[in-house]
């Protein structure tokens, strides 16, 4: 993606809540004026807070960032790479929404266990882990575990937010749950152990009315924050702490598992073989493609 705006027109752009680990390059550009730099006046949809009114939802059209898009309160939010793929083809009620790139944040998600049973992806042979469905922690835990246990023997459940899924195994009601940052860290801190972890990447999901100048000054402006945050990560990681409340510190917490890139393209090899992964195990039917998801570049 390019890190130079051409935009000449200011034009409004409203985006829907992710969790602020995958919002910070949004909440640094907010913060130090670089929207408005690059032309771009953009506003929230609805709070971070909006997210824990329906915690433990299900259908993923019905979460918010989905339904806010869905109900045409919101023209674009970011979500994991297969969760783009799969919101687009469910979406109908307003113009199908397309992938315009690969968010900047390169998360990790762990699976975490406080129980001493579980310490490789072996262990947890047909033990059920707690996700939120068709975000990234389930697609994460499917990839994760596929190979070291079969297909067969992979159990999830749903459970929702990260933090619902965080406080649920800390408590023993499951043994073992799949977590991001600041969670990661968090449970480090209060003596889980890592049983395994993958590193992934989202997308980000725009409205199709907004044109290639306007998306390229979208993206200058989220590339302009991600050299800042990767100049100085820690003057912005409270965004991301304020979950904890207080439980992990700034000094608690670094970045090996959160990394901000450039966005970038959305090649057609790596779409191709995320979505025959996708319709191997039937998260899709299989009817699109590349070019009848994702935005020319």
């Amino acid at each position: 993606m390019a890190s130079q705006s051409s935009s000449k027109n200011q034009f409004d752009i409203r985006i829907a809540p992710n969790p602020p680990v995958f919002d910070l390059p949004v909440l640094v550009a907010l913060e130090e004026g670089i929207f408005e730099k690059h032309g771009v006046n953009l506003s929230y949809a609805a709070g971070y807070s909006d997210r824990e009114k329906n915690p433990h939802e299900q259908k993923p059209l019905f979460r918010l960032k989905e339904s806010l898009y869905e109900q045409g309160k919101a023209d674009t939010y970011n979500v994991c790479e297969w969760g783009s793929i799969d919101r687009i083809e469910r979406g109908e009620k307003v113009e199908r929404a397309k992938i315009a790139a690969l968010r900047p944040a390169v998360a990790a998600q762990a699976i975490v266990s406080w129980d001493n049973e579980l310490l490789v992806p072996r262990d947890l042979l047909d033990v059920e882990i707690g996700i939120n469905d068709f975000t990234g922690s389930h697609y994460t835990t499917l990839q994760l575990l596929e190979g070291a246990l079969g297909r067969d023997h992979v159990k999830t459940v749903h459970i929702g937010e990260p933090s619902h899924r965080y406080e649920q195994v800390k408590a023993g009601k499951i043994r073992a749950a799949t977590v991001m940052e600041p969670f990661i860290s968090l449970a480090l801190k209060e003596g889980a152990h890592i049983v395994a972890l993958t590193f992934y990447r989202g997308a980000e999901v725009i409205h199709p009315r907004f044109d290639s100048e306007q998306r390229e000054a979208y993206f200058a402006a989220l590339n302009e924050a991600v050299d800042l945050i990767q100049a100085d990560f820690q003057k912005y990681s409270h965004y991301i702490l304020g979950v904890t409340k207080g439980r992990l510190k700034p000094s608690e917490f670094g970045q090996q598992f959160i990394h901000y890139v450039h966005a970038q393209n959305y090649a057609v090899e790596k779409f191709d073989q995320a979505y025959e992964w996708m319709e191997s195990w039937k998260l899709t039917a299989g009817k699109n493609s590349h070019e009848s998801l994702v935005t020319a570049a």
